[in-house]
């Protein structure tokens, strides 16, 4: 999970309006839900708004962060929708299987940093920020486990681990020149290395390893 910059709101959701429409087959239209991913796409860059893989044809959909049953009034509201893989164990669907909890602490990627909350481990597990407020805290443990994000056992774990894997001698390649050489010796080095990974899925836990390199 990393912070989200949202654009601007498909036009197509300018013709639905909670009271007089109910999102169901056929409303959005096909050729409008193709234009809705088309924005979440541009947001996300194709990948899970929660876990950051790598969202495929028929096998996602448009998830509303606060749900349309408790919810209704952001049935159409695009601050309210999100790209979700369709795990069942993590992600927008286990979120919407948890019961009854309070929306405001979630994390929510368009507006809040995860990375003020979270550090994602090169092992595959997430760890929550050191000195975090207790109010702050309360969101990120929430946000974990209303999303399942770093379940022991979890797929999401080894999906981490893995991405990490090939990076991990790059960054210590960095903590080497870290100790060794100027700042601006290196660092355009590792802002091309991180611009170079940006598109990738499980793009945060690759961030974080590369980061390493930048801790006094």
């Amino acid at each position: 999970m990393h912070l989200l910059d949202r654009g601007a709101a498909p036009a197509c959701l300018t013709h639905y309006h909670h009271g007089h429409h109910q999102w169901s087959n056929g409303v959005p239209t096909g050729p409008e839900k193709s234009q809705i991913w088309a924005c979440l796409d541009a947001m996300q860059l194709g990948r899970c708004a929660y876990c950051e893989a790598t969202l495929v044809p028929d096998d996602k959909h448009i998830e509303h962060f606060r749900q349309r049953s408790r919810h209704p009034a952001g049935t159409f509201d695009w601050s309210n929708l999100f790209g979700s893989c369709n795990r069942t164990n993590s992600c927008g669907k286990h979120k919407d299987s948890c019961g009854p909890y309070n929306h405001a602490h979630l994390i929510k990627p368009d507006q809040d940093d995860p990375d003020d909350y979270f550090v994602f481990v090169s092992d595959g597990t997430i760890a929550l920020r050191a000195g975090l407020s207790p109010s702050r805290k309360e969101r990120a443990v929430e946000t974990l486990r209303i999303f399942n994000l770093d379940a022991s056992h979890g797929a999401l774990r080894q999906m981490r681990r893995l991405a990490a894997m090939g990076y991990l001698q790059t960054a210590e390649e960095f903590m080497q020149f870290a100790q060794e050489f100027d700042e601006s010796e290196w660092l355009p080095l590792l802002d091309q290395e991180l611009a170079a990974t940006a598109h990738l899925p499980f793009v945060t836990v690759i961030r974080h390893a590369l980061l390493g390199s930048r801790t006094p």
